[in-house]
């Protein structure tokens, strides 16, 4: 399924305006978190290359964000095994995002400045994508 940029563009909007509410950020994490501890693991074994606890966090936060647009947009987003994420880590993630998921690749360039976490959260997006389509 091919998300629109309004779709992406939506829970964009809406997470910059609960960003206020430090509740926001950590439901989203946590929630995450819980349903994908796999997928929160492998970004937690990326440690130094995202700066610390503060970069896998953020890889978390946008991770959730990408999961709740294909589920606005109607898909179930259903727990990502070891395996999707090895198939989904085949050649470079962002190329790969941007034709597959533009919008997305577009929300991550434009919100992750650390090129990994750029890649990671792509990776990831990519993952989701291929189990729903």
């Amino acid at each position: 399924m091919k998300l629109t940029k309004d779709q992406v563009l939506s829970v964009v909007t809406e997470a910059g305006q609960k960003m206020s509410d430090p509740n926001y950020s950590s439901a989203m994490v946590g929630g995450f978190f819980q349903q994908q501890q796999q997928v929160s693991n492998f970004i937690s074994a990326h440690e130094q290359e995202l700066g610390g606890t503060e970069g896998i966090i953020s890889v978390i936060f946008h991770c959730a964000l990408v999961a709740e647009a294909f589920r606005r947009a109607g898909s179930r987003v259903r727990t990502l095994t070891y395996e999707d994420l090895d198939g989904a880590a085949r050649g470079e993630p962002l190329p790969r995002l941007e034709k597959a998921q533009l919008p997305l690749h577009e929300f991550i360039q434009a919100n992750v400045e650390n090129v990994e976490a750029q890649k990671l959260i792509a990776m990831i997006a990519l993952a989701i994508d291929a189990t729903i389509a």
